[in-house]
């Protein structure tokens, strides 16, 4: 694989299974990159403990999401799949960025925010230190543990870690790359010129998926009702329950229309997967109705994710070949993790390790 590419990175947390809008908005889309990029896929694992788990359940989920990943599409020989806790410089890059980053600059992160106000939390902008917290039971802030505060920073470790040119991220990652980028200036400035300053690479199509249930949302993995998410690995008699229950809207009018948000995202996902377009769908449709409508969909979406499945189910079962692949990918990026890491620490002042 030629080093003269630019170097991409994405990576997918292995919290649950992967969704049809993982699928059909990002990773599809990143196996068209495999011949003008040198491709880091990373399962991060290390951001999956920053909640609640069973340790358990994350290293069955994260060889899923390895195996998810080449079902998908994305190829081993054309790339490197490795898993965040397999290399050394994650914890350790992260660690010299946390002391270029302003707390208060963690603590405004939407997500945080977010994240702790579902633990119970009124989160409100304070002064220039950041936000305070208040809350009604006694045990106050002890709850947000600080790595969900610090998951930004390990983040844009990540990407810098591999001086990625280019970072394919979703609406609710912009945040996170900002700082990533604001970071890596911060290092060059105080420090001289050592980090690429990394981009978003936005495809030039990709689906945004939205849930079933609510289709003001994005579909999430995360969803606590899971009937509005279409998960790669559902068999087709629960795909097709959730398609045919889906939150649809007044009328019988198969039209893709902001005023039709539950149709619309039905539309997309049959698009998607066939690759007609939303006007040729809209006319097949017409007079039609919502039933007919929805066990196209249905149909279509089965159809799509049999192959996959097939070849997932193969993939998990062969443990030998994941854990060849991941040793491969390892060692491609441990190789430029640790050229990274020597360049960092020596620019921060840090003493070399003396060789015997």
């Amino acid at each position: 694989m030629s080093s003269e590419k630019p170097v991409i990175l994405t990576c997918a947390q292995p919290s649950g299974q992967l969704t049809l809008g993982n699928y059909l908005g990002a990773i599809r889309n990143w196996t068209t990159l495999m011949d003008d990029y040198e491709c880091f896929f990373g399962v991060v694992d290390m951001h999956a403990i920053t909640t609640r788990y069973v340790p358990a359940d994350l290293r069955a989920n994260t060889l899923s999401c390895v195996a998810l990943y080449m079902a998908c599409g994305l190829d081993p020989h054309r790339s490197h799949i490795f898993v965040q806790s397999h290399i050394i410089g994650h914890t350790e890059l992260a660690w010299v960025l946390s002391c270029l980053t302003p707390i208060g600059e963690l603590q405004r992160m939407t997500q945080f925010k977010e994240k702790a106000a579902k633990l119970g939390f009124k989160v409100a902008e304070g002064d220039d230190e950041g936000v305070r917290f208040a809350h009604e039971g006694a045990r106050a802030q002890a709850t947000i543990n600080s790595g969900l505060l610090m998951y930004p920073v390990l983040m844009a470790a990540d990407i810098l870690l591999y001086n990625a040119k280019a970072v394919p991220v979703g609406n609710d990652q912009r945040q996170h790359l900002e700082l990533c980028r604001d970071l890596a200036q911060r290092f060059n400035q105080t420090y001289s010129d050592t980090f690429t300053i990394p981009e978003a690479y936005i495809p030039k199509s990709g689906a945004r998926i939205m849930s079933l249930q609510n289709p003001l949302a994005k579909m999430s993995k995360s969803d606590e009702n899971t009937q509005g998410t279409l998960f790669i690995l559902d068999s087709p008699d629960v795909l097709k329950k959730k398609i045919m229950s889906a939150v649809t809207d007044s009328g019988s009018e198969v039209r893709n229309a902001d005023d039709k948000p539950g149709v619309s995202n039905l539309l997309q996902i049959l698009a998607a997967v066939t690759g007609d377009s939303i006007e040729s769908l809209e006319a097949s449709f017409e007079g039609k109705g919502y039933g007919a409508f929805k066990q196209a969909v249905a149909d279509a979406v089965i159809a799509a994710l049999e192959p996959v499945q097939t070849r997932y189910q193969a993939l998990i079962s062969d443990k030998a070949y994941l854990n060849d692949v991941l040793q491969k990918g390892a060692d491609a990026a441990q190789k430029r993790a640790y050229k990274t890491l020597a360049k960092v620490y020596r620019k921060a002042g840090f003493v070399e390790r003396p060789r015997s």
